[in-house]
């Protein structure tokens, strides 16, 4: 079944059935299915949303509110709600997400089980430190409600663990108080890790939100060049929040010759050109420009053609960098560069999530058009170099990833392979585990 019940990065969408779930996912009859796997609204770039010949239970009508409370800024809602919903709902009240992704069109369920982080990792950690409880369905008909007191061997293993240990049918989160939904943002040219480095030293302690995007096409004079960007909240100013529908929509998949090292070198070019002429100035702008911009750009990974393309997000520790240098090095070479290479520094805040993949260090995440074997082969020499830096790559972003990689990333994957329940799986899960 293809369309909506495929990943984002499109890669060979596989033959899979899908069950709409009504609003009474209680009633479900989990003893019938062979392998099951809950799907969000489809954002994961991999295949970790994806369960090949298997069902996916589709979450997307269980999205409800449940409760608000306005004074603590506690939210109650099912996993079928989107980011986007909720920030429609809080913002005129006066609250945020405490961690959000960069799309607003991933469901809440979908950013618990992938233990999404944002550009305020440094500080804030991920958006599993932010929840108080989670409502678990298991196949056995068992409903559990877990927590960091209840229930946590199945709490830790839910946070980042991909849909595998149940159906989640609520969720309790912890939301940020806001002022404005402006941001004030600060941007900066760098060239070279160093010298994003020495920025990101000198601005975390001051913003919440540190990113940069990063040039991976350009060498020469040009190599490793970026743009640093380091924003806060806006301490007054209307609190609107954003646009529900997008501006601009691909309506077909690009050809393959629109993609080539040519292009993607003049995107580039463009792009940081653009952004430097804005360097020196304080920009205030609506916080759905400065976490969402791709949201205005409908059905946007239609750019890379019917192929599709693969995203590749890792991290290495800072005493590493020169590897991530050396990797920088190979994809300009390979001329396969990315258009939208965004990089960032990783805080020492710990998850409660056993699969959690964030951790003190540079993030770097990659689009790479299919381009088959040639693609491959790129992405499995970076892998190499990740896991000999002592890095980890992010599941949900991750198509490639080997059983041997997956276990050097995961220390904590035998006790979370604990709290999986039988009746769950997925293409991801099946690769790793050498199922």
């Amino acid at each position: 079944m293809g369309g909506r019940y495929a990943s984002w990065g499109i890669v060979n969408p596989p033959k899979q059935r899908a069950e709409k779930l009504a609003w009474s996912p209680a009633e479900l009859d989990f003893d019938r299915r062979q392998s099951i796997l809950p799907f969000g609204n489809g954002r994961s770039y991999g295949d970790s949303c994806l369960n090949s010949n298997g069902t996916l239970l589709d979450t997307q009508s269980l999205n409800r509110f449940i409760s608000f409370d306005l004074k603590t800024g506690v939210l109650e809602a099912e996993p079928g709600v989107l980011l986007n919903d909720i920030l429609q709902h809080v913002v005129p009240q006066g609250w945020f997400l405490p961690v959000t992704s960069g799309t607003s069109y991933v469901t809440l369920g979908g950013a618990i089980a992938n233990d999404i982080h944002g550009k305020n990792h440094h500080c804030d950690g991920t958006i599993g430190r932010f929840v108080n409880t989670l409502h678990v369905l298991r196949s056995n008909g068992e409903l559990l409600r877990c927590s960091a007191d209840e229930n946590q061997d199945i709490f830790c293993a839910t946070i980042g663990g991909l849909g595998l240990t149940g159906l989640i049918t609520r969720i309790a989160i912890r939301l940020m108080p806001l002022r404005s939904t402006n941001v004030d943002v600060q941007l900066k040219v760098f060239t070279g890790l160093e010298e994003f480095q020495a920025l990101s030293t000198h601005y975390k302690s001051e913003y919440q939100y540190i990113v940069a995007w990063l040039d991976c096409a350009s060498g020469g004079k040009n190599f490793g060049r970026g743009i640093f960007m380091a924003a806060n909240h806006a301490k007054q100013g209307e609190l609107k929040p954003g646009p529900v529908t997008t501006k601009l929509s691909i309506p077909i998949n690009f050809p393959r010759w629109v993609l080539n090292q040519y292009s993607i070198r003049a995107f580039n070019s463009l792009y940081f050109h653009k952004q430097k002429s804005m360097v020196g100035e304080q920009i205030t702008q609506h916080y759905q420009g400065f976490f969402y911009p791709l949201d205005a750009v409908g059905q946007w990974n239609r750019i890379y053609g019917a192929q599709g393309f693969y995203q590749y997000q890792f991290v290495v520790p800072i005493q590493h960098s020169k590897v991530l240098e050396n990797m920088l090095r190979d994809i300009v070479s390979s001329g396969t560069g990315s258009f939208l290479a965004v990089l960032k520094e990783f805080g020492d805040v710990p998850s409660p999530g056993l699969l959690s993949f964030p951790r003190p260090g540079l993030c770097l995440g990659l689009d790479f058009a299919n381009r088959g074997v040639q693609t491959e082969q790129l992405i499995q020499r970076l892998d190499r170099q990740v896991q000999e830096a002592g890095g980890a790559a992010y599941p949900a972003k991750d198509r490639l990833m080997s059983a041997e990689a997956f276990e050097r990333y995961f220390e904590q994957a035998d006790k979370f392979a604990e709290s999986i329940d039988p009746a769950f799986s997925s293409d991801f899960w099946r690769r790793v585990s050498r199922q």
